[in-house]
């Protein structure tokens, strides 16, 4: 007698494996019937919160580069980094295409000549299917927006927004530069103007419980973006939180407890939200804490096995908040 496997008892309408949550890459593959991969750019840019416009030093979480570790050196040209993930993903993945993905730092904060020449840049990559920008909610000028919105009739853009927490008390200790209002203000310009957005939260920041991480779940949700990433706050050498961690001002969330949360938060959220992370990378090299985050897939299949042991999936109880 044949075995039923937990893919073919799957309740969850969003997948077609074991997994209970809507994944970036059963949407991509739904929406271009083949691999998709991002491709991590660094274009040069910096942060209003590293060059004194509204603070100096960058979030205290954040590394010299700005999350782009994984990005080639921003010396190269925009296709010239495209290029290099290209060749990479298609030793395993032959008939793949990307999504140019402006990743380090904060990718809306320049001159709009330049953001445009950067842009354009992206869309002339013919074997690209989109592009992806990171950015702040205090970096989106009325003429940006425009140009975003210009850029998403073009293509299939997704700008991704940073609010990590809903806690302005949180925000100010992680020398975020914005409080949530400001978030606020920055996602209603995205979305009044019809661009898709991937909000960022990150679970385990100083000070916040699981009620308060579950709260700004709850935020988001309500907000019903596009899509959301789930982070799990690492403690980089040469940071300040790695200071403040030397010190033993901060307790890292243990695995369970960030399974825990994840397949909590991911209960309330609307099935139809993409899902385009459940967990982060830290590169191992500068990653301090917690040291079992190197483990990625077991932390996701730990996740699943979660979703599995409760009888839940994603959205279960998004009407009962």
């Amino acid at each position: 007698m044949m075995k039923i496997t937990e893919r073919e008892t799957n309740p969850f309408k969003n997948s077609d494996t074991n997994k209970r949550y809507y994944t970036y890459d059963y949407y991509l593959k739904r929406k271009y019937g083949m691999k998709i991969f991002k491709a991590p750019i660094d274009a040069g840019f910096t942060c209003p919160n590293i060059d004194g416009k509204c603070g100096y030093g960058g979030c205290t979480y954040c590394s010299g580069r700005g999350s782009g570790d994984f990005a080639p050196p921003s010396y190269l040209s925009v296709r010239e980094q495209y290029e290099k993930s290209a060749e990479m993903m298609r030793k395993k993945w032959p008939q793949s295409r990307g999504i140019v993905y402006f990743q380090a730092h904060t990718n809306t904060y320049a001159p709009i000549e330049r953001l445009r020449a950067l842009y354009e840049e992206a869309l002339s990559i013919r074997d690209a299917v989109g592009v992806s920008i990171a950015t702040r909610a205090d970096c989106l000028e009325d003429e940006t927006v425009a140009l975003l919105k210009e850029l998403s009739e073009r293509t299939d853009l997704t700008v991704e927004l940073g609010l990590q927490t809903v806690w302005d008390k949180t925000a100010e200790r992680i020398n975020r530069g914005h409080d949530y209002k400001t978030f606020l203000e920055g996602y209603e310009k995205l979305r009044s103007n019809g661009i898709d957005v991937c909000i960022h939260i990150i679970n385990g920041l100083p000070g916040e419980d699981f009620d308060m991480m579950m709260d700004t779940a709850r935020a988001v949700a309500s907000l019903r973006p596009t899509a959301v990433k789930i982070h799990l706050l690492h403690v980089i050498k040469g940071t300040v939180l790695a200071e403040e961690y030397k010190r033993g001002e901060l307790s890292p969330l243990t695995r369970e407890a960030y399974v825990k949360t994840v397949v909590s938060q991911l209960e309330i959220m609307p099935a139809d939200t993409v899902i385009g992370r459940v967990t982060g990378d830290g590169a191992p090299d500068t990653l301090l804490a917690p040291e079992w985050s190197k483990k990625k897939l077991t932390v996701m299949n730990e996740i699943d096995k979660e979703f599995v042991k409760r009888g839940t999936y994603q959205g279960i109880f998004e009407h009962s908040q």
